[in-house]
């Protein structure tokens, strides 16, 4: 879909109101900003806002700071959303009103100073621990279905998310520098290339099946696999395995893969590479264990000046 095709779908049509006419063009220009996934996730809250305003007739070119503090509200109260949630939705509106000060279609932001949700340091999302993540991958070996290896492997080995692993191809499969590696195509189109260890090259080796092309991880009618047939996949495989949990979808095992290097003692920014977090802080946000007593650094300090102890 075209960034005409998102904006007509976000604003309806009109010929003879300028405001909407305005609207469009606002739309427009601010989506043209991203691409990939993340123009499809900022163009899902940019609808959720126009939405709220269309309900209340209101347009938002012509809102204020009052309005957007009452959107916010509104996902609190009457949506129950996440503080996470919240924070990327109004992240995407002041990003939204920020394009439209530049472009000169307003002169103002009215949410230059909305106030922003605490959003707790640690993730809401859980992980699994480390006989979980053994028993899922062990569970997923043995599975009749060929994919299953892959899949669990490439999220909680690889730490792909979701989309990144359901996109792989098999042409993005190549030797680099003696390395077994793929080609990853991640957040705003960046592109990067991650090594493949033996037991997941092994679990991708068996769901290409000697294939030439086309996607590595497959459905059971041969085509594409989705988000939605992975968390299916992978609910699966949490009840062949006797992990019990309320939840059972993709992000939790890209969450395991990011607290089990660090419990190993992998380093923080070589965690936040592996990860692809632009910020330290959002790697630190999976360490369930950094308040661990086990791990404090007076220990190492300890250890490494024991000669003169």
């Amino acid at each position: 879909m075209n960034n005409f095709q998102i904006t007509s779908a976000l604003v309806p049509m009109s010929t003879d109101d300028p405001s909407v006419a305005a609207l469009r063009q606002a739309v427009a220009a601010h989506l043209a900003r991203y691409t990939g996934q993340t123009r499809t996730h900022t163009e899902s809250d940019l609808r959720a806002f126009l939405a709220w305003c269309a309900e209340r007739r209101l347009d938002p070119l012509a809102a204020h700071r009052v309005h957007v503090e009452l959107y916010v509200r509104w996902m609190q109260e009457n949506r129950r959303y996440k503080p996470s949630t919240i924070s990327r939705r109004l992240s995407v509106v002041i990003g939204f009103y920020r394009t439209a000060v530049i472009d000169g279609v307003l002169t103002a932001s009215p949410a230059d100073h909305v106030r922003r949700p605490h959003v707790p340091p640690e993730s809401p999302t859980l992980g699994l621990s480390h006989l979980q993540f053994e028993a899922m991958l062990q569970a997923a070996r043995v599975s009749v279905n060929i994919n299953d290896f892959a899949l669990v492997t490439m999220l909680g080995l690889l730490g792909l998310r979701i989309f990144e692993a359901c996109g792989a191809n098999i042409q993005d499969l190549r030797e680099e520098h003696g390395h077994r590696v793929l080609k990853v195509r991640g957040k705003g189109g960046k592109v990067v290339l991650t090594p493949l260890p033996p037991a997941v090259q092994r679990a991708i080796e068996r769901a290409v099946d000697r294939r030439e092309e086309g996607p590595i991880l497959r459905n059971r009618q041969g085509g594409r696999m989705d988000r939605h047939a992975a968390t299916r996949r992978l609910h699966h495989l949490a009840d062949d395995a006797g992990i019990n949990l309320p939840r059972m979808h993709p992000h939790m095992l890209r969450h395991t893969f990011v607290t089990t290097m660090l419990d190993a003692g992998v380093d923080l920014r070589d965690v936040q590479i592996a990860a692809r977090h632009a910020d330290p802080r959002t790697t630190m946000r999976y360490d369930r264990a950094r308040k661990n007593l086990d791990r404090h650094p007076n220990y190492i300090l300890a250890a490494y000046m024991a000669s003169g102890t």
